[in-house]
């Protein structure tokens, strides 16, 4: 760790059984799909060579499976953290994401114009989501100063965490762009602890068969039914 600078990648998890059958995860602990399984394995190759110091990973099992592709044959521990778990969606959770603008329509609305209010009935804020984020970041990256982070999360939980590295409020959190299944984003860390992004939701070493995004429209709209997190 000779470097001044700190790099931690942020990988979204392969596609789970909620991606396709769109459903509302959240801390819901869906299993991969077969997709899920090939985007692993490409996933797995674009990391053998990249150097890693330490792999955390969300609790869940979507982002577990998406951690040991990316630990490949490297002798680390996968570190669990709760911090970086997708959003809790309380009475949302496990219901089809059509029926969240319908059934919440003042959270849906929240979401969409106002991030910084969001909360569901049972569930956590998405400030609470920012905090949580943003503190990991900056104690993963005062602790692995000068090394190499690879962390597996969740949709909603990185692009919190993308919204701070920008320099934005949680209210600027609709300027963030969703990241497809096994998408990185790479931040960096100087040596004075500021943060900046070198690229966000980089998904090249998919093909476009192997894209969830791809396939799905609902990201590309604007209207509330359409919008989700998982």
């Amino acid at each position: 760790m000779n470097s001044p600078e700190t790099l931690i990648y942020l990988i979204r998890h392969c596609e789970a059984r909620g991606n396709v059958d769109r459903i509302f995860q959240g801390h819901t602990d869906a299993e991969i799909s077969e997709k899920g399984k090939i985007q692993l394995k490409k996933l797995g190759e674009r990391f053998a060579g990249i150097r890693l110091d330490a792999l955390y990973s969300s609790p869940l099992i979507r982002a577990k499976k998406t951690a040991r592709a990316v630990l490949g044959g490297r002798a680390l521990e996968i570190l669990k953290d709760e911090r970086v778990m997708e959003i809790n969606g309380g009475a949302m959770e496990g219901m089809p994401w059509k029926d969240f603008p319908l059934l919440f329509k003042e959270s849906a609305l929240l979401w969409n114009l106002s991030p910084g209010e969001f909360e569901i009935e049972g569930g956590e804020s998405m400030r609470s989501v920012y905090a949580r984020m943003r503190a990991f970041l900056l104690e993963t990256a005062e602790k692995w100063r000068g090394g190499v982070v690879a962390v597996c999360s969740h949709g909603c939980a990185i692009r919190n965490a993308v919204c701070f590295a920008k320099g934005y409020d949680i209210q600027r959190l609709g300027e963030v762009a969703w990241s497809d299944n096994t998408a990185v984003s790479l931040l960096r860390f100087d040596e004075n602890g500021n943060c900046g992004v070198v690229y966000e939701n980089d998904a090249s070493h998919l093909d476009e068969s192997l894209s969830t995004l791809a396939g799905q429209s609902w990201w590309r709209k604007e209207s509330l039914r359409e919008l989700r997190f998982e």
